[in-house]
C-alpha cells in the first residue's frame, strides 16, 4: 500500500502557506537531524499522507547533500513515493528475486514536535526525483505518521509516467504494487489529486 508521497521544495514554510491557501492543511512534523531537512505532514486517507520536505534553516549545513534532490530545486515537485511493508527484509529478498533491486534497508529516526521519537527502517531513498518506483519503508511499533498528521484531505488519484510503462510495471510488481498506473511520457514525473474541503490539489 502507499505509505507517503514526497512533495520536496526549496521553502517549507512558503509551499506549505501556498497549500493551505489552495484548501490543503498541513501539520509541523519534524527535523531531521543531520540531513539538514524538516517536514510537514498531511493525512491523505487510507494509511497514507503526504510529505512536504525542505530546508531547515535551523541546521547547519549538512555534509552531504538533502535528500530527494532538494539543494537543487527552484520551485516544489513531488519527487517520491513509499509503499508501506511489515517484513522490510523479506519484501527486499522479494523484489530481488524477481530481478528488481530497491537497495539495502537502513534506520532513520526524528523528534515529533511534541518529542515522540519516530523511528523506521527503509530502502535508499532517489537523490533526486522524480522516482517513479517506490522505495520501501516499515515503520515497526512507531506510531504511523498519518495518525498525527492534519486531517480532512484525501487521495483521489495518483499516476507515474515512464518513457517505458512496461518495464516500470514489472519494477513495481516485483515490489508489490499493482494498482497504480503507469502512463507512456516522454520523461518520469508522478502525478496526484488530493481532494480537499476546498476543491482539488493537483501535486507534480
Amino acid at each position: 500500500m502507499i505509505d507517503h508521497l514526497v512533495y520536496a521544495t526549496p521553502d517549507l514554510d512558503a509551499t506549505v502557506a501556498d497549500l493551505a491557501r489552495q484548501g490543503l492543511t498541513l501539520s509541523p512534523g519534524g527535523a531531521h537531524d543531520g540531513r539538514g531537512t524538516r517536514n510537514a505532514l498531511a493525512d491523505l486517507g487510507g494509511g497514507a499522507y503526504l510529505e512536504v520536505i525542505g530546508p531547515d534553516q535551523d541546521q547547519p549545513e549538512p555534509a552531504a547533500p538533502r535528500p530527494f534532490g532538494v539543494d537543487g530545486l527552484r520551485e516544489p515537485r513531488l519527487v517520491a513515493w513509499a509503499v508501506r511493508v511489515t517484513d522490510l527484509d523479506a519484501a527486499v529478498a522479494g523484489a530481488r528475486s524477481q530481478g528488481y533491486d530497491p537497495g539495502d534497508a537502513q534506520y532513520m529516526a526524528r523528534l515529533r514536535g511534541d518529542g515522540v521519537r519516530l523511528a523506521w527502517r527503509l530502502t535508499p531513498m532517489p537523490a533526486t526525483g522524480p522516482a517513479v518506483v517506490p522505495f520501501l519503508i516499515a515503520w515497526g511499533d512507531t506510531e504511523h505518521p498519518s495518525l498525527s498528521a492534519a486531517h480532512g484531505a484525501r487521495l483521489a488519484s495518483f499516476t507515474a509516467f515512464h518513457p517505458d510503462p512496461p518495464a516500470v510495471r514489472e519494477h513495481l510488481v516485483a515490489v508489490g504494487v499493482t494498482d497504480v498506473p503507469v502512463e507512456r511520457a516522454p520523461a518520469p514525473a508522478l502525478r496526484a489529486v488530493i481532494e480537499t474541503p476546498a476543491g482539488p490539489v493537483e501535486l507534480a
